[in-house]
């Protein structure tokens, strides 16, 4: 709670890498209340060529978790690949939304064994289904992302450039290397 309230004040003092480290884990968090940040809205920085110029080619990468969110990732990925658009999923190319219809989340209970997919318990296995699905219909190889040296990169969809050392958030990027691995 510390550091909620530290962000809660009017002026903040932080070290680059902890502000972005504590801007990527509340991208993670599953519930608003768990993170820390308030809406930003100006910076004073010190040093701002070593900080956005010189440090900008280190990455900020949280790590953590893997094996199980892994598990999570490849198990979505295979029970994604069974649906049928329109009569398990729906997809709005204009958004790039995928919602599971009815039929899909009867079957999403009876592959994953569980009663109801959106009970609390099952808000992860939720999210990682979503993930897999948009992956799966929304996001396009060579139009959204390539793969180079066994890795997904990005293109930007509005200058085509790869994006190297960037990710999709939300355990998108994981989705993604879950479909392309399959």
């Amino acid at each position: 709670m510390k550091k909620k309230e530290a962000y809660a004040a009017d002026i903040t003092y932080s070290t680059n890498n902890e502000l972005g480290f504590d801007y990527l884990r509340d991208n993670m968090v599953l519930y608003k209340e768990q993170m820390v940040q308030r809406p930003l809205h100006y910076a004073v920085i010190d040093e701002v060529d070593s900080i956005l110029i010189d440090e900008a080619r280190t990455p900020l990468i949280i790590s953590g978790q893997a094996a199980k969110s892994t598990k999570l990732y490849v198990q979505a990925n295979a029970f994604v690949r069974t649906l049928k658009i329109e009569d398990d999923f729906t997809y709005d190319i204009k958004t790039k939304s995928v919602q599971l219809t009815e039929s899909g989340m009867t079957k999403a209970e009876k592959a994953f064994g569980i009663e109801n997919l959106f009970d609390v318990k099952h808000v992860a296995l939720n999210h990682h289904i979503a993930q897999a699905l948009k992956a799966h219909v929304a996001m396009q190889k060579d139009v959204d992302y390539v793969v180079e040296e066994g890795q997904v990169v990005i293109v930007d969809s509005f200058t085509g450039r790869l994006m190297k050392g960037r990710r999709y958030s939300e355990g998108l990027h994981q989705a993604i290397e879950a479909k392309r691995r399959s």
